[in-house]
């Protein structure tokens, strides 16, 4: 089992940037990807990687915006978010699992616990 704990949310502004880590521990995951919820939505998924980061994956409304990115030696995942807008704002998950292009969360195998982002206008 892998542990993940997303860190690097918070408030800002339209227009702003932020940046998203997920720290693992224990088994390792070949794929690494982010996910966001939105209060009444279901679980969205929002871009994935492989191993090598070789290969990146992003849902429509965030290509563009977001990239996604990892440093293997320090188990971390990073998602830079660019040009955030309102409709951004959701809790946002880090997830491990075998494919980095499944969009369906229960494609995954272990999640973090999440981390806020909220964008005012």
């Amino acid at each position: 089992q892998v542990q993940l704990v997303e860190s690097g949310g918070g408030l800002v502004q339209a227009g702003d940037s932020l940046r998203l880590s997920c720290a693992a521990s224990g088994r390792s995951f070949s794929a690494m990807g982010w996910f966001r919820q939105a209060p009444g939505k279901e679980r969205e998924f929002a871009a994935g990687i492989n191993w090598a980061g070789t290969s990146t994956v992003y849902t429509d409304s965030v290509k563009g915006r977001f990239t996604i990115s990892r440093d293997n030696a320090k188990n971390t995942v990073y998602l830079q978010m660019n040009s955030l807008k309102p409709e951004d704002t959701a809790r946002y998950y880090c997830a491990a699992g075998k494919l980095h292009y499944n969009s369906a969360p229960d494609g995954w195998n272990s999640w973090g616990q999440g981390t806020q982002v909220t964008v005012s206008s």
